[in-house]
């Protein structure tokens, strides 16, 4: 008996359809083809052990278990269960109803449990767009696709519950994930709690100025200065500002982290939260960009901070390799990872701050404390490349906090207010991109520039001036003009304008958008 089973495969964030077919006939042994990896024909022994501890009998016969389409390559454990199901349905042990309107994935454990996979979300929206009905899944990883509509979400603890969904239909309700799990691996509060407020750091008003006008717009930044002058927390508190996630945005990153897996105990629903990624200064560039082996490529940290902060501390000490390998996701938005047979693309629409001291002691520019020769500094700096700097729209220096600020505390803005601003910028934003495939100014082409970023003649002769003065580049030419419709925009949010008409940029606004890119004279 032919029996065909809905599986599927991961191909970057998306998945592709699988069909498990069992074929169970005369003669001996047991056969697994389909150009299966070392994981995949591994399972066979895993799913004799399971079957047999929970009391199914393994055919005596010829089993053939193909994976089509045989031209591509599958890889993981996920594939255990449909396999199993796909036994039990061929052998006559099971009598399914609607299997061909059910996706299943999932490990068996030798004692018939389940457990998780990753790519669940993936998953799940796949089997969607196809038309299926519902999806099994691990109950773990079930839980991150929850939040899916249009499609039921099954969340199993072991092979009997599985049986029991696809033979007793006036059972299956009792097996959906969001009815089985009220537990919430990771809220959205205990997130935000752990974010430092702008109103508890002392001082930096010009570097809180920047960093606003950095997430309303969604552009790069740039911090240099000496240690103790609150960079690092400066940019931690930078995520407490951004926006919540739209919900394509949620539903992209949540794709990323998905397929990445969480080695833990697994998100419940999407990620509503922008995610912080922090990687140490000796990151390889495989785990900054992604990558791995060609059956098997994982997203870096540039996918990881999708629609988030990537921030790099000590940025001057990373390694050439990986500050230059930067270049493209930052300026394309996604990453296509190459091996010899096969290429997948990940997003990497992410917000780089980037953090450094002035020099190898950390105190140049602060009186007399610098103590390395003028070489060793011109040496130091030339490690923040030039092109990279391009790319970054707001560049501040900081200094640190003087004693007088110390001991006077005033009370600044809190995040929270911070963060309506930038909220109602990015509105306007939204707005103004209706019919564009953006959201932010800092997606914004030279195209787009043109078309959404009129300048006077008097905005004109002062950015001309600015740039022969400065001699930046054409791209810090239009990045400039970005920044300074950024500023507007939040002039705008700050009138409580939220009309469709855009306020018009002035020459206020450009001088103060080439003022945050003075460290390209520095460099």
């Amino acid at each position: 008996m032919l029996t065909r089973i809905k599986a599927a495969k991961c191909i970057g964030i998306d998945a592709v359809e699988v069909v498990v077919e069992v074929d169970i006939g005369p003669g001996i042994g047991i056969h697994l083809v389909g150009l299966a990896d070392v994981a995949v024909k591994e399972s066979l022994l895993r799913i004799i052990t399971s079957l047999m501890s929970m009391d199914f009998k393994v055919p005596g016969k010829k089993i053939v278990i193909n994976l089509a389409p045989a031209d591509l390559r599958k890889s993981g454990s996920g594939y255990d269960l449909p396999i199993a199901v796909g036994m039990l349905v061929a052998s006559g042990q099971l009598e399914p109803c609607a299997l061909e309107d059910f996706l299943i994935m999932g490990e068996l454990a030798l004692d018939g449990s389940v457990r998780g996979v990753n790519g669940a979300l993936p998953y799940a929206s796949m089997a969607r767009d196809l038309g299926l009905k519902a999806v099994i899944l691990p109950l773990d990883s079930a839980l991150e696709a929850i939040e899916l509509s249009g499609i039921e979400v099954y969340g199993v603890k072991d092979l009997k519950e599985v049986l029991s969904i696809l033979s007793c239909p006036s059972c299956r309700q009792d097996y959906l994930a969001a009815r089985r799990s009220s537990e919430v691996a990771q809220t959205e509060a205990q997130v935000l709690s752990q974010i430092p407020d702008f109103k508890d750091i002392i001082g930096q008003q010009a570097a809180k100025r920047g960093l606003e006008i950095a997430a309303a717009g969604g552009h790069n930044v740039m911090m240099i200065g000496a240690p103790g002058s609150g960079k690092s927390s400066l940019a931690k508190a930078l995520a407490g500002i951004l926006p919540p996630m739209s919900e394509q945005e949620a539903l992209l990153t949540s794709k990323v982290y998905s397929v990445y897996g969480a080695g833990g105990s697994r998100q419940r629903g999407l990620i509503r939260v922008r995610p912080f990624r922090a990687p140490h200064h000796t990151a390889s560039l495989t785990s900054m960009i992604g990558g791995g082996s060609a059956d098997n490529i994982v997203p870096g940290e540039v996918s990881l901070s999708c629609n988030g902060v990537l921030f790099l501390d000590e940025f001057a000490e990373l390694p050439r390799n990986v500050t230059e390998a930067l270049r493209g996701p930052m300026e394309d938005r996604k990453v296509v990872i190459s091996r010899l047979k096969n290429s997948v693309e990940f997003p990497s629409s992410f917000m780089l701050v980037a953090a450094s001291n002035p020099c190898p002691c950390g105190y140049w520019g602060e009186g007399d404390r610098c103590r390395c020769a003028p070489s060793r500094r011109e040496s130091y700096l030339m490690r923040l490349s030039g092109p990279i700097l391009d790319r970054i729209d707001v560049q501040l220096w900081l200094h640190p906090v003087s004693v007088s600020e110390l001991s006077v505390f005033r009370r600044a803005e809190s995040s929270a207010e911070v963060s309506r601003r930038v909220a109602a910028a990015r509105r306007i934003q939204q707005l103004r991109f209706l019919s564009e495939d953006i959201s932010t100014n800092a997606q914004m082409s030279n195209t787009l520039i043109e078309k959404y970023c009129p300048l006077s003649p008097e905005c004109r002769s002062a950015l001309n001036s600015l740039v022969e003065k400065a001699s930046l580049s054409m791209r810090s030419y239009f990045r400039i003009i970005k920044l300074a419709r950024t500023i507007a925009d939040l002039q705008q949010a700050a009138q409580g304008g939220d009309a469709p008409q855009s306020k018009p940029i002035e020459k206020g606004h450009i001088l103060e958008a080439a003022g945050l890119r003075m460290l390209d004279k520095i460099v």
